[in-house]
This record gives structure tokens, C-alpha cells and sequence, in this order.
């Protein structure tokens, strides 16, 4: 898959101390080069931060990488090697079923954001805060995971963690296909999130224009449903702010997580 031209060197520190604190537009992800790797014993996965889906600016690191067997079990990832705009590692997929390979979570830089107009907006985002608003400590936490299979598919990776944000696959990643709904609910701390927005990019989007392909929101069970408009790799995106867990570094926290998938 070719990429488009990356940023200037010159510009990767300006951009790094952005990620976490203020260039919320950037997104995390994590891409396996295979969704199903049949009878393949290991897949190679790389991760970055960026603008657009799949397309890496700066190298994850720092990252709790791991990944969930098919038993429900936790499986380690091979050394990653961490370059300047990506970061590559390796997984041992020793037995058949689908396995969830995972970023964990990733603790980024500490900011403030300010409540206005019904949500949290990051210092930075959309100008200087309005006079009078509420401002408070927040610090970025980033989850990006991916679904791989092997042979048959199973589902005890599927099973939710429990923590933080993520999403819960309700149709099968490795039954997903062009033009049909993929079903999906999303949790925090192992609960519904309701109302909350779910963005839905798409790889090919970033030659042809077309790199979003929808937004809907939660229902109060947190179920949604995403549309992929034709056959490709699909990114979803969820970003959530509120207040940290007890004993956090800032009062405040603000969740970013991606899935990706493909859309046979």
C-alpha cells in the first residue's frame, strides 16, 4: 500500500509535543498486514500516530503492545522496532481462532481543556477558550487494536476488557462485508456509553477524497451500527473525555481508541 508524502522531518517535534496534549486531530492505529493469515503462524503489525488512517507521521512508543489468544488469555508481542514514523513488531499466533492484537493503554501528554458549549474542547483545538470558562487538567490515553484470524475464527477475544474506552465487535471482524451493516457496542469501564460520536474512515479515502465514510452516534445500550461502503480497510474512531480514575496524574482524562478492520 503506498502512502501519500509524510511531513517534514523538521516538523516530527513540534508534532510529537502536540500528540497528547493539543493536535487531538491525530489518531492512533494499529495495522496487521493480514486480517486472516490462514494457515500463517504470525502476523507483522505496524502502529503510528496520524491524521489520516494508516497513514503514519509519528512511531508509537511507550506502548503496553500485547495481545488476547483465542482462550481469552494475554500472548506477549515480539520486541517492536520503533522508527521515526512507525513502530513494527511481531505475533506469534500459535493455535487456530481470532486473536486481538492491542496497543493497551497509553498514557500521553498532560493539557487543559475547558467545557463550553455542552463538551470538553482541548486548549488548542478551536481557538482560546471564551471568557469565563471552566478549565481543568486533562491527560491523553490512547487504545488502538486490530482482529486477527487464524484458520477458524473464534470469539473469546472478543469478550470485553472492562476498562477505559473500547468498542466490542458484536458482528464478527472477520465476517464483515462491503455493503452490509457491522454491529458493534461501545463500552467504558465495561458499561454502555450512550450518546457518544463513532467516525468511520476509510484507507482508500486518502487517494480518493472520500476518507470518511459516516458518523452516528451510540444508542443508550451503546450499540451502533457502521456501514463500509465498498471492500477495503476501515478505521473506527471514538474519543471520550472525563474525569480520570482516582489517583491519576490529572483530574481530567480524555480517551481516544481505534479499531481497525477489513471489509471483504
Amino acid at each position: 500500500m503506498r502512502f501519500p508524502k509524510l511531513i517534514p522531518s523538521g516538523a516530527l517535534a513540534a508534532l510529537a509535543l502536540a500528540l497528547g496534549s493539543t493536535a487531538q486531530a491525530h489518531m492512533p492505529y494499529l495495522l496487521p498486514t493480514l486480517f486472516d493469515v490462514g494457515k500463517g503462524d504470525h502476523v507483522t503489525v505496524t502502529s503510528a500516530f496520524g491524521e489520516d488512517a494508516f497513514v503514519p507521521e509519528i512511531g508509537m512508543k511507550d506502548a503496553p503492545f500485547h495481545f488476547i489468544k483465542p482462550d481469552g488469555t494475554r500472548g506477549e508481542v515480539g520486541k517492536p522496532t520503533y522508527l521515526r514514523d512507525l513502530t513494527i513488531f511481531e505475533a506469534d499466533l500459535s493455535a487456530e481462532g481470532t486473536y486481538r492484537l492491542t496497543s493497551g493503554q497509553r498514557l500521553g501528554r498532560m493539557g487543559k481543556m475547558y467545557w463550553v458549549g455542552g463538551k470538553w474542547i482541548i486548549a488548542g483545538e478551536d481557538g482560546a477558550p471564551p471568557a469565563g470558562s471552566r478549565e481543568v487538567a486533562v491527560q491523553s490515553t490512547t487504545l488502538a487494536e486490530a482482529y486477527v484470524t487464524r484458520g477458524a475464527a473464534s470469539s473469546g477475544a472478543l469478550r470485553p476488557i472492562g476498562t477505559a474506552l473500547e468498542v466490542q465487535a458484536i458482528t464478527h471482524p472477520g465476517e464483515i462485508s462491503a455493503g452490509s451493516d457491522a454491529k458493534f457496542r461501545l463500552l467504558f469501564d465495561g458499561k454502555p456509553l450512550a450518546d457518544t460520536e463513532v467516525t468511520l474512515f476509510r484507507a482508500t479515502g486518502n487517494y480518493d477524497g472520500k476518507k470518511i465514510v459516516g458518523t452516528v452516534k451510540s444508542d443508550a445500550q451503546g450499540n451502533f451500527a457502521l456501514h463500509p461502503s465498498d471492500a477495503g480497510v476501515y478505521l473506527i474512531l471514538v474519543r471520550h473525555r472525563t474525569e480520570a480514575p482516582a489517583g491519576s496524574a490529572t483530574p481530567y482524562r480524555s480517551y481516544t481508541y481505534t479499531l481497525a478492520f477489513d471489509a471483504a
